[in-house]
């Protein structure tokens, strides 16, 4: 019985004798340093284009209607901060309820929040001005409830924004306990006028 017939490997057309391969052939410093010379300069003016354009700043948020809750505005949204103003926000501890440091951490933090999020409904350009001149926040106490409800009276009277958190009553306070009131943003006079004789924590 005979072998069966050799075949020969088929030839790939494109590596005829004497041509390189195409990943050779792009490699030459003749076909690839005018590519990346060109790439570069396209980069180099893309960046330069982007670095000349005109930067606008946002526009700010009109005045909106009070939110609902317990939280209280000023009725013109340009009053905060115009001219480049210090603006801050405060947050008032009341020291009767002898809360222990993680507790008053934590309702602080409520209460910063809680602000936010409504602001973020009803005046966010006031949030967007603060936000940009490093969200300052002051820490400060007051004696009991009466004084929390006198400074949250007063700051409502001139239109300054708060907002009060209610405890839960799962940790050291009973259950709707108001421990932390927040006030602010506003101008560091406004609310210098509202706060300026209470301690800080």
């Amino acid at each position: 019985m005979a072998p069966p017939p050799r075949r020969n490997p088929p030839q790939n057309p494109a590596r005829r004798k004497g041509e390189e391969p195409w990943l050779a052939a792009s490699l030459r410093p003749a076909n690839f340093l005018p590519g990346l010379a060109i790439g570069f300069l396209l980069g180099l003016l893309i960046d330069l284009s982007s670095s000349w354009r005109p930067k606008s700043s946002p526009a700010p948020a009109p005045a909106a209607a009070p939110a609902r809750g317990s939280s209280s505005k000023r009725a013109s949204g340009g009053s905060f901060g115009s001219g480049g103003e210090e603006l801050k926000m405060v947050l008032v501890v009341r020291q009767d309820l002898k809360m222990g440091a993680g507790k008053i951490a934590s309702q602080c933090a409520h209460a910063a929040t809680g602000l936010y999020a409504e602001l973020m409904s009803s005046n966010r350009g006031l949030l967007r001005q603060w936000e940009q001149l490093g969200q300052a926040k002051i820490v400060l106490t007051c004696k009991n409830q009466q004084e929390m409800n006198r400074v949250k009276e007063t700051a409502a009277h001139r239109g300054i924004p708060t907002f009060i958190v209610a405890d839960a009553g799962r940790t050291q306070v009973l259950a709707g306990s108001k421990t932390v009131l927040a006030i602010g943003p506003g101008r560091k006079a406004d609310i210098d006028s509202v706060t300026g004789k209470l301690r800080l924590l």
